[in-house]
């Protein structure tokens, strides 16, 4: 057997590891160091114990100083919030639409917002008001919110759809965000988007007004909001539509015409640039100006453009266009106001299909001649006597009194020929004879007409007398 291995002179064996190896011990100026670090912690800190035992005494007193402030109205406050609340803001009307950044937001009749309390109690909902004035904010709602058309909401989801602006872009509402209801009403002033709507989902905003926080203490009052709308940039303003249109307006202005496009080229090509252009030959010949717009305009797209249309302030401005024995009084948009054949001022009730006939003749010809006509100002205190709303009407009387003259001795040539007149005058004229004298010579065939002859001044538009017997 091997010889174990001697150690060596220092007493250590050789094959013991490093980390066996007796430490040496520490210096003494390291013990008291480290005894001197030990006794500075423990006095500082009980040094800070003071202060921090004062600072939480403190917290804690203030802690329970409101709590037993919100104990004390707790009770009530917690019994009123229960109670299922009968208020709610409500917007007075609907917004004046498209809304663009910069402009002024405001109702559908062009005037400032206005907010009212309202109390929905039982069936019925009315104006009310409460004994302190309420300070109301105003936000930007996503326009998705409430999407299911729900008529109660939370608060919490009411304030979950509050929008917020962009990053690095100004708050999305500019001017009178806060406003104070006073006997139950508050009028918005200035106020206005800085964004368009574009950034969002939904792209659409809606208004929302909600009573300020911190600002009330009591039942709970609902929210109001508008309805979903777009808020477009302010260069499209440059290309809105006007509600309701101007007669100076230029065509594109109404629904479904865009500037410069096909529907507006080809109105421009027949010289029909404004509105009262427009509303003119829809009067006088409705079917000519359906044939230009074409057939790339349907006829959902023809109504909505009507329907623009007509909702035109018209003015007091009349026109009057005169004959030998004729005087018609038409509005700006060739309607007629007023008619005089032979002397006599006929109203609506007094006029004869027959009537009708040559005054439709005679405003066919004022069209023509629009540009030579007196203006004269007078107030529209009736209605047009050949205008589109009597055309039901007028419709109804016309093939009433065509079926009795053809059951009389009077059924000659002329009044099957006058007989042939179409029944919407609006809407056929292309039926009609195109020549005035072609017209003159079938009625002069019988008796019961008077007809003068043609004027010295040249006008080669014959009068009708008033049909014997009327």
């Amino acid at each position: 057997m091997a010889a174990k291995r001697l150690l060596d002179g220092s007493g250590r064996d050789p094959a013991e590891p490093d980390g066996k190896r007796m430490r040496t011990r520490p210096s003494f100026a390291a013990v008291i160091s480290e005894v001197v670090m030990v006794k500075s912690l423990q006095n500082f800190c009980s040094a800070l114990e003071p202060l921090l035992r004062k600072v939480v005494n403190e917290e804690v007193e203030n802690g329970v100083r409101r709590s037993a402030r919100l104990l004390q109205r707790s009770p009530s406050l917690q019994l009123r919030a229960l109670e299922p609340s009968n208020y709610k803001l409500s917007f007075s009307n609907k917004l004046s639409l498209p809304v663009f950044t910069g402009s002024k937001i405001e109702d559908v009749d062009n005037k400032p917002l206005q907010i009212f309390l309202m109390n929905t109690e039982g069936d019925r909902e009315f104006q009310t008001s409460l004994p302190q004035p309420i300070k109301v904010e105003i936000v930007v709602l996503d326009g998705d919110f409430l999407s299911d058309d729900r008529e109660n909401w939370s608060g919490e989801e009411f304030n979950n759809k509050i929008v917020r602006e962009r990053t690095g872009k100004r708050p999305l509402l500019a001017g009178e965000v806060f406003v104070t209801l006073r006997d139950g009403s508050a009028s918005i002033g200035e106020l206005s988007f800085t964004d368009n709507s574009s950034w969002i989902r939904s792209r659409n905003f809606r208004l929302g007004a909600r009573v300020a926080p911190g600002s009330y203490q009591g039942v709970r009052i609902r929210e109001a909001k508008t309805e979903p709308f777009m808020v477009k940039d302010h260069r499209g303003e440059l290309y809105k539509k006007h509600y309701p249109p101007m007669l100076t307006d230029e065509v594109w202005r109404l629904e479904k015409i865009g500037k410069d496009g096909a529907f507006h080229k080809k109105l421009i090509s027949e010289s029909i640039g404004t509105v009262q252009d427009f509303l003119k030959l829809w009067v006088v010949d409705s079917a000519q100006l359906r044939n230009i717009l074409g057939l790339g305009m349907s006829d959902k797209m023809w109504e909505t453009t009507i329907k623009h249309a007509k909702t035109c302030l018209l003015g007091n401005k009349l026109y009057r266009f005169r004959g030998p024995r004729f005087t018609l009084i038409l509005n700006p948009i060739c309607q007629v106001v007023e008619t005089m054949l032979d002397g006599k001022t006929y109203s609506a009730c007094e006029l004869t299909p027959f009537h009708r006939a040559h005054i439709e003749q005679l405003v066919k010809n004022a069209y023509r001649q629009w540009d030579s006509l007196e203006e004269v100002d007078g107030l529209l205190t009736e209605n047009a006597l050949l205008g589109p709303g009597d055309m039901e009407a007028y419709s109804t009387r016309h093939q009433n009194i065509i079926m009795s003259n053809q059951q009389s001795e009077f059924s000659t040539e002329a009044f099957i020929e006058v007989g042939t007149v179409p029944s919407n005058p609006f809407l056929a004229y292309n039926s009609w004879p195109q020549n005035p004298t072609y017209f003159t010579s079938q009625i002069e065939s019988s008796s019961a007409y008077n007809m003068s002859e043609s004027s010295s001044d040249g006008d080669s538009t014959p009068s009708l007398a008033y049909f014997n017997g009327v």
